[in-house]
């Protein structure tokens, strides 16, 4: 593991559900709706948080066509962002890292930023999102594309996460890791993070002309 407190970073990339805005209950709602309608058992859903839509559908339905069913769900939570909110830290964080943040998001860039704009957060200019990729995470893709557009090698940025298969991504991408247990367990969470916290509240980013450091009060 990674001592993340003694590294500077060039840039920092942001996960979004979980990690920087709590989506949990209208995500729930959504994919609910969507089960029943399908008629697809509820106990299928288990172990996707951070995997792209398309790549749940996949795995939970492969009798419906997959292009179809996504847009289904894709509509469903399009029409829901009702308690939607930024989690505690999320605002700060974002503010303070500025040009040398991005948002890496399973979701797409409609649904991306409905549930930034409903919790209140101005996301960075560069974002990535299922749209932009071609394999979601746990591939690495879509950090290397986050680095990437911030013009950063991967393994001098740092990936924020709430999920294993963010943090999967993030470590095949040669990022260090930084785990939230916002939606996860610590248990399930360390083996993937060089460090664990309960949100991003309870670290401190700051910025330099080097770049970026964090730090645990």
């Amino acid at each position: 593991m990674r001592d993340i407190t003694q590294e500077t970073f060039d840039a920092v990339l942001f996960d979004n559900d979980g990690t920087l805005t709590d989506s949990r209950a209208a995500v729930e709602r959504a994919w609910y709706a969507w089960a029943v309608h399908h008629d697809i058992p509820l106990e299928r859903f288990v172990g996707f948080h951070g995997v792209p839509s398309r790549g749940i559908v996949q795995m939970v339905a492969p009798h419906l066509d997959a292009d179809t069913a996504t847009a289904d769900i894709d509509r469903r939570e399009l029409e829901d962002a009702d308690g939607v909110v930024a989690l505690p830290g999320a605002e700060q964080a974002i503010a303070t890292v500025g040009a040398r943040a991005a948002i890496v998001t399973s979701a797409g860039r409609d649904l991306a930023i409905l549930r930034l704009g409903a919790a209140g957060l101005v996301p960075p200019e560069a974002f990535v999102t299922a749209d932009d990729i071609t394999v979601g995470k746990p591939d690495p893709q879509p950090y290397l594309i986050g680095a990437d557009r911030l013009g950063a090698d991967p393994a001098r940025c740092l990936v924020v996460e709430d999920a294993p298969a963010g943090l999967r991504s993030g470590r095949a991408a040669g990022a260090a890791t930084l785990a939230l247990t916002t939606t996860s367990t610590a248990e399930e969470l360390a083996p993937l993070a060089d460090l664990v916290v309960r949100d991003l509240s309870a670290v401190r980013f700051t910025v330099s002309g080097e770049g970026v450091r964090i730090a645990v009060p």
